[in-house]
């Protein structure tokens, strides 16, 4: 087939249809020259157009295609030298995907094609391949971008009015039974009115999705039988992962997730993308030639300095993208933008976020990726999440990213299973915790809120694995139970895994309330994993990433009512009351004109906490008195509200302890609401004399209203 081919234009990078034709452009620094080639839309092997790209404006090669059009596959073939001492890795006997491709046709399918060396060649990776891999590589698609989204607007739910939900596309909606079949497990089935309306139910309001930018299914796990479940492991930044779709996979994908999108912002549920921008699929030097590695591995990979052979690994997988050049800044940020603007997503939680900090080999949080996000008054305005920490030397950065990030706070995770498990002396960093952690982010202009608080998050135990098992249970995966966290700080409650005894499973089911009433008392962001609402087991395997299959999927039929009808009332308390998710600090001072102080700690006879007293233990025990009538309770519109005030007693004792009401408190009216070991619990008055027995491993919550009886 024959094109007439134009020039065109080095911008926009990418595949671009402007309703006559496409103009195609492409980053490529060191490379000789670039060919287009094109293939069949329905034979995705058949190549029907090979085109040398005429134009090169600075690094950008581009061209034109007039009567080109959406639903077109294709990919490129970039020459230069083959020198990877040197850092080159040039090979146009490897077709490449863009990287800038909105949509992926197809998945990579595994050969030993996909290399840039010979396979078993004496000389590894110095070895020259020419095997051409273009029958085992995805397509890249030239997409429509036209898309009706009515009156949708980004829902910039502020952070104090958050509650995240993290859940996988795939494992969600795959065993629901409400879902017609043919949509499980898909963009479309997570915006099905079901699945809609039991996340409105729940209260949640906004889905943290795990990866959705397409993905490579690791050749090893793929050899075993078994997959990248998780979606760690990106390829192509701009795309939907064509797997997610039920509608078709040249660039209906894309269609389908911005219906998605807009269906969940209907019901007021903003969209958050889990995203991995700190490696690619590549690999290392052994690792396949997909698209960055045979555009211009140089420019997008952090080599080593003395030998440019090797890629220096932050990451656990290979390889490191380069964020200091400019370059790949510009693809990150051209990334977010899109997702954004042409996609509606509400923020972003960045895996290994201390990586995109690194410049050279020290983590430095005013690195020019921060700095860009900061003056971007795209990016800088919607939710920037950070996972704070890499694999690398001095990777542990909890508390250390700029102003304007919240973060995954590991420390509130480690601190309140190690509270609840029954560890000694943990009341003074509980009671850090929450309170927001005020020790890691109050003092850098930060606000409660920079802390996004969970007990599990998809790399572990699920909730009520945390409470059944002491050891992973990871044989599945193929790695003789090596791979995975040791230790999970969990606790099992007098058994390994399932059992019949009453008394066990009762104990259980108290610390999951007990787990669930910590997180959304807190202050800061409450973030609560898919499943563990209504009691997701993984069979003990705290490490599933490979599973995709009934390992990792919700049993909708299988829930916990009880256990869901708890969260369900635990969140709407806090949506409530303000008083659980202030937008500033505590300062333990008495609210003028008010008497008392905003919080207060209280040990069992009512006398208040000295600081003598937080270096003893009290058999695990506290008292905290919450005043609703705080100066920083706002509402949307800025308006003041006075809430409540709250009294909250946890006791990780095993025992039952007995607590009198402070006296500077005896004068109010206290109503008890919430006791983690009642689950039919009805509101019961206690009088200003009365003991309040606090059963050991609960919580109770006594709330004073003016009107209380």
């Amino acid at each position: 087939m024959k094109y007439d081919i134009y020039p065109g234009k080095p911008y926009p990078l990418g595949a671009t249809w402007d309703g006559e034709g496409v103009n195609f452009a492409l980053f490529a620094d060191s490379c000789e020259g670039v060919e287009l080639c094109l293939f069949d839309e329905d034979d995705h092997t058949k190549e029907i157009a090979r085109i040398k790209l005429p134009e090169r404006t600075h690094q950008i090669w581009h061209c034109y295609l007039p009567g080109c059009g959406p639903g077109q596959l294709y990919g490129y073939r970039v020459h230069g030298p083959y020198d990877p001492e040197n850092g080159h890795r040039f090979n146009p006997n490897k077709l490449l995907m863009d990287p800038y491709a909105k949509a992926i046709a197809g998945s990579v399918h595994w050969n030993d094609a996909l290399f840039g060396y010979e396979i078993g060649h004496p000389d590894g990776d110095l070895s020259f391949s020419e095997l051409d891999s273009a029958p085992f590589v995805p397509k890249s698609v030239v997409v429509d971008a036209a898309f009706d989204w009515g009156d949708d607007q980004p829902l910039r739910i502020p952070y104090h009015q958050s509650i995240i939900y993290e859940a996988h596309v795939r494992g969600f909606t795959k065993l629901h039974p409400g879902i017609p079949e043919d949509i499980r497990g898909s963009y479309a089935a997570l915006g099905h009115p079901v699945t809609v309306e039991y996340l409105k139910s729940l209260g949640i309001t906004a889905i943290e999705l795990m990866p959705v930018h397409q993905y490579v299914n690791d050749r090893g796990l793929v050899d075993k039988g078994l997959c990248n479940y998780w979606g760690y492991n990106t390829i192509a930044f701009f795309a939907p992962d064509v797997r997610y779709s039920s509608s078709g996979v040249c660039g209906q994908q894309v269609t389908e997730f911005k219906q998605m999108v807009r269906e969940l912002h209907k019901a007021g549920i903003e969209v958050i993308l889990d995203v991995v921008y700190n490696h690619t699929a590549e690999g290392n030097e052994m690792g396949p030639t997909i698209s960055f590695k045979g555009i211009d591995n140089a420019a997008y990979y952090r080599l080593v300095d003395d030998n440019k052979r090797y890629y220096m690994d932050y990451t656990g997988t290979g390889n490191t993208l380069n964020a200091m050049l400019p370059n790949v800044l510009r693809y990150i940020m051209d990334s977010l933008r899109y997702w954004i603007l042409e996609m509606h997503v509400d923020g972003f939680r960045f895996d290994l976020a201390a990586t995109l900090a690194r410049e050279l080999h020290e983590v430095n949080r005013l690195s020019a990726f921060f700095d860009i996000i900061h003056q971007d008054p795209v990016i800088s305005q919607v939710k920037l999440i950070a996972e704070p920490w890499d694999v690398g030397e001095g990777g542990y950065q909890v508390g250390k990213f700029p102003p304007g990030w919240a973060e995954w706070n590991g420390k509130y995770r480690d601190s309140v299973r190690d509270y609840w498990k029954g560890a000694d002396s943990m009341l003074g960093e509980f009671a850090q915790r929450f309170t927001g952690s005020p020790d890691l982010y109050q003092d850098d202009y930060r606000r409660p809120t920079a802390s996004i608080n969970f007990i599990t998050a998809h790399d572990g135990f699920t909730l009520n694995d945390l409470v059944s098992y002491n050891e992973k249970h990871n044989e599945a995966n193929g790695e003789d139970n090596n791979d995975g966290e040791s230790n999970n700080r969990s606790w099992n409650c007098g058994a390994e895994g399932p059992t019949d005894d009453p008394e066990i499973n009762a104990l259980r089911s108290l610390q999951k309330r007990n787990f669930l009433t910590t997180l959304f008392l807190s202050q800061g962001v409450p973030m609560l994993v898919a499943g563990d609402e209504f009691g997701r087991t993984q069979g003990g395997n705290n490490n599933a990433y490979c599973q995709d299959n009934e390992i990792s999927w919700l049993y909708w039929d299988k829930q916990d009512e009880d256990l869901l009808g708890f969260a369900k009332k635990l969140i709407a308390l806090r949506k409530k009351h303000p008083a659980f998710r202030r937008r500033k600090w505590f300062q333990g001072l008495p609210i003028k004109g008010k008497g008392l102080e905003d919080i207060g700690w209280f040990l069992p006879d009512g006398s208040e906490m000295s600081d003598e007293n937080w270096n003893h233990d009290f058999a695990r025990s506290l008292g905290i008195f919450l005043n609703g009538k705080g100066l920083h309770h706002v509402g949307p519109k800025g308006e003041k509200i006075v809430d409540d005030d709250f009294y909250v007693i946890f006791n990780a004792h095993h025992e039952a302890l007995d607590y009198m009401l402070p006296q500077k408190l005896a004068h109010k009216k206290w109503v008890k609401i919430l006791d983690t070991s009642d689950e039919e619990l009805k509101k019961q008055s206690v009088h200003n004399d009365e003991i309040v027995t606090v059963q050991g491993r609960s919580v109770v919550l006594l709330q004073h209203t003016d009107d209380a009886k």
